[in-house]
C-alpha cells in the first residue's frame, strides 16, 4: 500500500510541477462553500452526468480496471465517512477544465456483505496557482493542504453518486457512512 502512496504521491507532484509552469500565481480566498442552499436544474443535470459516467464503477474491479488504483486506507472523521479512495492518475489535469464525465478519484465503502460499493466520485485538483476549479457553477472545497506526506496541496469536490448523503451532494464526509 505504501508503495501506491508513493506512486501517487509522485504522480500528482510531477502533474502539479508540469502545471504550475503553465499557469500564472494568483492569489486564493480560502476555503469555497460547495454545498447550495437548495437544489437547482443546473445540480440535478451535473449529478446526473457524473451518476450516468460512474454507473459502471459499482465494481471496483471495473474501476481498476480502467485505471483507478487505491490510494490510502478508509478516510473518516468525526463529521463521517468519505471512503476508500481510487484515483486514475491519468484524470488528475490541473488547470484543465472539469469534466462531469471524468472523475479524477471514486470512492468506495463497505457494504453489509464486505463488498466494496461505490459512495461518491471525487473531482480532486492540485494548487498550482490556478484560479478555483469549478465543477458548472459550484465551487471545489480548497485549497487545502496533503492529507498523507507527498499529497500536495489541492481542491476537491464530493458527489455522492452512490450512497444518500445528508449532510448534501456535495459535502466532503456523509455522516450516515462509516468505514
Amino acid at each position: 500500500m505504501r508503495t501506491i502512496h508513493r506512486m501517487l504521491a509522485a504522480t500528482l507532484i510531477a502533474g502539479a510541477a508540469i502545471a504550475a509552469s503553465a499557469l500564472p500565481a494568483q492569489a486564493h480566498e480560502g476555503d469555497h462553500p460547495s454545498e447550495p442552499t437548495a437544489t437547482t436544474p443546473e445540480m440535478h443535470r451535473i449529478v446526473a452526468k457524473v451518476r450516468a459516467a460512474t454507473a459502471r464503477f459499482h465494481d471496483v474491479e471495473t474501476a481498476i480496471a480502467a485505471g483507478y488504483v487505491p490510494a490510502g486506507e478508509c478516510a473518516a472523521s468525526p463529521a463521517g465517512a468519505m471512503g476508500f479512495h481510487y484515483v486514475n492518475p491519468a484524470l488528475v489535469r490541473p488547470g484543465a477544465p472539469v469534466d462531469p464525465a471524468q472523475p479524477p478519484m471514486l470512492t468506495y465503502g463497505p457494504s453489509p456483505s464486505g463488498d466494496l460499493r461505490l459512495w461518491s466520485a471525487e473531482f480532486f485538483e492540485p494548487d498550482v496557482g490556478q484560479p478555483v476549479p469549478t465543477l458548472g457553477t459550484y465551487p471545489f472545497d480548497g485549497p487545502m493542504p496533503g492529507h498523507d506526506p507527498g499529497m500536495p496541496t489541492h481542491y476537491d469536490l464530493h458527489v455522492w453518486v452512490g450512497a444518500h448523503n445528508p449532510a448534501g451532494v456535495f459535502a466532503p464526509f456523509n455522516p450516515a457512512l462509516s468505514c
